[in-house]
């Protein structure tokens, strides 16, 4: 659609994921419960972490979706120089947080079945989701198979009923699939102290989500004030940053449950053995996709553009994130371990101290220096290295062994 409609997509959707990242956070703590319960053997406890859990996840979407419809304006405003940018951007917005309604939820779906390692239902969910999303794109975005042409506004309407696909996925499995009885999936009053004792656990990785997100967003800013041009390459480079990214967020989310429910089942010991593996794993598939993007970064990048000066432009600033992908597969994998030991508080901490550094640097090079979107992009290495190393510090030096949740 053009270089507008691609900014406004990368600073709207980043926007959307800095406030779902707090119902992502909630439901990471109330996995790493399930998980715990799950590894205990107790399966009737199960049910009561996820329905209360889903009931405050709602609760929160809509009070969300409320505080950010009528504050979207002045907020957007406040965060973009363009006007052009700004006004795409608001559009894109205003239809996309409708999406909480849904989102809110699936994610506690996602931490119910991680948690009990049922995550072959993921795999579906996604595929109808994707399905949906990629067929609505196209016939919304450009007013195809009968349907109005929406532009950026049509890309946000996709993503919200794609959300409603997967809910709506998520409620026919779980009904039909899953004993129900065995796990206490069955409804009941609104019970404030377990939703307390989800809290507990998860209003650190809250916390610890939203800051990563957010810091995120403030690297977007300092690049659309570089202009149009160079917002335009960074979104392409994000894009087949998150695809890279998917590989170690699935090892990541398998470390975390596996080391909860290992817990539980009194395996404290074999903990850290249990993450060295996972991480070569990762390491080994990051190999593999990084070779893969070295080799052919124009068939890559040429996924997210057909303009051959956005696609010269974009390759620098890809081998960089290869780099730092190569050390993500390792940090992500172990940072994920800490947050499975039931220790949010330690695992929100470390995250503070990374991001401190990381915030200062983006501020030097993307708003004081203005260096170019590749230099910009060498932030994440310095994230990835500073979350390593202190991760395994912390395994190694820390009493986590018996932390009761």
């Amino acid at each position: 659609v053009g270089e507008v409609a691609l900014g406004a997509a990368a600073m709207g959707g980043l926007l959307y994921i800095c406030v779902y990242t707090i119902a992502f956070g909630f439901s990471v703590g109330s996995q790493i419960l399930i998980a715990r319960r799950n590894g205990e053997g107790n399966y009737r406890a199960v049910g009561p972490i996820m329905w209360q859990g889903t009931a405050f996840s709602f609760g929160m979407a809509v009070c969300l979706l409320i505080l950010m419809y009528f504050s979207a304006a002045p907020l957007i405003r406040l965060l973009i120089t363009s006007d052009s940018i700004y006004g795409a951007t608001y559009e894109f917005f205003t239809w996309r947080i409708w999406g909480f309604l849904f989102a809110f939820v699936n994610v506690m779906f996602r931490g119910l079945y991680i948690g009990i390692t049922r995550t072959k239902v993921l795999t579906m969910n996604a595929v109808v989701m994707a399905l949906v999303n990629v067929v609505l794109d196209y016939a919304l975005v450009f007013g195809e198979l009968g349907l109005p042409e929406m532009g950026v506004r049509g890309a946000a309407l996709a993503s919200v009923i794609a959300e409603a696909s997967s809910l709506l996925f998520f409620l026919l499995y779980t009904y039909y699939k899953v004993d129900l009885k065995k796990y206490g999936l069955n409804f009941g009053q609104f019970d404030l102290s377990m939703v307390l004792r989800i809290l507990r656990i998860s209003c650190f990785t809250m916390v610890q989500y939203f800051l990563a997100m957010a810091i995120w967003f403030v690297f977007f800013m300092a690049l659309e004030r570089l202009g149009q041009r160079q917002l335009a390459v960074a979104n392409i480079v994000r894009s087949v940053y998150v695809v890279l990214l998917i590989p170690v967020q699935a090892l990541s989310t398998t470390a975390n449950t596996l080391v909860s429910n290992l817990i539980g089942a009194g395996g404290s010991s074999g903990v850290v053995t249990l993450l060295h593996k996972i991480s070569r794993m990762s390491f080994l598939i990051m190999v593999v996709c990084v070779g893969l993007c070295v080799a052919f970064p124009g068939s890559i990048l040429s996924v997210y553009t057909n303009e051959e000066a956005l696609l010269v432009e974009s390759v620098s600033a890809l081998y960089v994130v290869c780099g730092a992908m190569l050390i993500a597969s390792l940090a992500n994998v172990y940072f994920n371990g800490i947050s499975g030991t039931g220790n949010t508080q330690a695992a929100l901490v470390l995250e503070v101290f990374v991001q401190v550094f990381y915030a200062l640097y983006i501020i030097v090079v993307g708003m004081v220096i203005q260096a170019p979107v590749d230099v910009c992009f060498t932030t994440e290495v310095i994230y990835y290295v500073l979350m390593l190393g202190s991760s395994l510090i912390y395994l190694k030096k820390a009493k986590w062994q018996n932390k009761k949740i």
